[in-house]
């Protein structure tokens, strides 16, 4: 029998904000403490309700999300959805590129050069006015 170990609140935070690539001190700014509360806030195990929300609307998912968070969940998603997109009668993903990224980056310099040369025509029509 497996015995369930409880939830430590501050952990999930912490999981998911490095997961969402935030830093601890854009998360303290945006809901209105120091880096140092946060920090706390990440080593506690529980963590008040109106201080969960907060976070939780910061790091874009529910305080349910945060409460329940699995790494493992994460992971066996992940890989579910890979697998998924393999077999035949699974949704298809197609993961590859249908254009050449180096194409688009010389079309866009060549947009930007084409744009640079309108500004100096329009420049040069001015001067000579």
């Amino acid at each position: 029998m497996e015995t369930q170990k409880p939830k430590h609140i501050g952990r999930n935070i912490s999981r998911i904000r490095e997961l969402r690539g935030i830093k601890q001190e854009a998360l303290a700014i945006a809901i209105g403490v120091s880096q140092q509360t946060i920090s706390k806030i990440e080593q506690s195990e529980n963590v008040e309700e109106e201080v969960l929300l907060k976070i939780a609307g910061e790091l874009g998912v529910s305080a349910e999300a945060i409460r329940n968070f699995s790494e493992e969940a994460v992971f066996n998603n992940i890989q579910n959805n890979h697998e998924g997109a393999i077999i035949n009668d699974g949704p298809t993903v197609n993961y590859n590129c249908t254009f050449n990224p180096l194409d688009k980056v010389v079309e866009l310099y060549e947009r930007l050069v084409q744009t640079e040369k309108d500004k100096i025509g329009y420049l040069e029509k001015l001067l000579n006015k």
